[in-house]
C-alpha cells in the first residue's frame, strides 16, 4: 500500500513511517518545507514530499497518488504559541487532510485525536463522568488544543457521513514517549498528572494502531483510546481514585494501577493491544 503520513517527521510520525517500511510499505512522508529539506537521505519506499498542510492546493499536490493517509501533522500540546494559532491550524490541517483524501479517493484516513477531546489535562478542573473513561463519554473541553481535537473528530463524522466510501479511526493518544517513563516524584503528583490521569502511550503501539486502522474492518468513523493498560503512578489506581475523584463512580474493579482509559474498543474493532513494555526506566 501507499500510505501518506503527514508530520512523518514527529514522534509519532517516525514510529509509523518506521514500522509502514518494514511491513514493505510505500511511504509518502509530509512535513513542513524546512523539516522536510533537514531530513537525511531517504531509504528505498520512503519518498519525503513538502507542504504546509494548511495550505489545501499544496496538501493535495503531494497526496496525489496514495492509497490510505495516516494524519498526525498538528501542535500537540496548547503551549508554545498563541491560542488561536494551535486551534486554527489544527482545524485547518485536519479539514484539509479529510477533504484532499475525499476528492482524491483515499479512502482509508487514520487521524491523530488525543484523550485530552474531552478535557482533561489542559481544563483548570477537568470533569469525569466515570472511570475508566470509554469512547461514549461527552467531552467538556475548555483550552485551544482540546477544542481543536474534538472538532477534528466532529470533521470525522460530517466527512464519513457526507462521503459512504470513507473509513476514518480518530485515534486518541495519550503522552506518546518511546519508552515507558520513570516518572519523578514531583511530576507524577502534579496537578497536571492528576487532571491527566496518570496515563500515557508508547511510540510504537501508537504506531501499530495507526496501521491497524488503515485494513480494520469498519464503516465510517470510530474513535478509538489509544492508551497503555496502566498508569504511570506506582500507587493502585482504586486508591488515586479515591483520593482524587472521590465524587466518580467506578465502573467494575480497578485492579492494581490499571489505567483510566477504556480500550477494549480499539481491542476489539482494530485488533490492537498495547506492547508490555516492562518495568519503567
Amino acid at each position: 500500500m501507499r500510505i501518506a503520513v503527514t508530520g512523518g517527521a514527529g514522534r509519532v510520525g517516525r514510529a509509523v513511517v518506521g514500522l509502514a517500511l518494514a511491513e514493505g510499505h510505500t511511504v509518502v512522508e509530509i512535513d513542513r518545507p524546512a523539516v522536510a529539506a533537514a531530513a537525511p537521505e531517504p531509504p528505498p519506499k520512503l519518498v519525503r514530499r513538502p507542504a504546509d498542510v494548511t495550505a489545501y492546493p499544496e496538501l493535495k499536490r503531494v497526496l496525489a497518488g496514495c492509497e490510505a493517509l495516516v494524519h498526525l501533522a498538528a501542535h500537540p500540546k496548547p503551549w508554545g504559541q498563541p491560542d488561536h494559532v494551535v486551534h486554527n491550524e489544527n482545524v485547518t490541517a485536519s479539514y484539509n487532510a479529510l477533504r484532499a483524501a475525499a476528492e482524491l479517493g483515499i479512502e482509508r484516513i487514520c487521524l491523530a485525536s488525543s484523550v485530552n477531546a474531552i478535557g482533561g489535562g489542559y481544563s483548570r478542573n477537568p470533569r469525569y463522568d466515570y472511570f475508566p473513561v470509554d469512547e461514549r463519554h461527552p467531552s467538556y473541553n475548555e483550552d485551544p488544543y482540546s477544542l481543536s481535537k474534538w472538532i477534528v473528530e466532529a470533521q470525522a463524522d460530517s466527512f464519513a457521513r457526507r462521503y459512504a466510501n470513507l473509513t476514518i479511526a480518530s485515534l486518541r493518544l495519550h503522552a506518546v514517549v518511546r519508552a515507558r517513563p520513570s516518572t519523578p516524584p514531583a511530576r507524577v503528583h502534579s496537578d497536571f498528572a492528576v487532571r491527566d490521569l496518570w496515563g500515557y502511550t508508547l511510540s510504537r503501539s501508537a504506531a501499530r494502531a495507526c496501521l491497524l486502522a488503515l485494513t480494520a474492518d469498519f464503516t465510517g468513523h470510530e474513535v478509538f483510546y489509544i492508551v497503555a493498560p496502566q498508569t504511570q503512578h506506582p500507587r493502585p489506581s482504586a486508591e488515586l481514585c479515591r483520593e482524587h475523584y472521590p465524587e466518580v463512580p467506578i465502573r467494575g474493579e480497578l485492579r492494581g494501577n490499571q489505567a483510566l482509559y477504556d480500550c477494549t474498543k480499539a481491542e476489539r474493532l482494530l485488533g490492537w493491544c498495547h506492547e508490555d513494555d516492562g518495568p519503567a526506566r
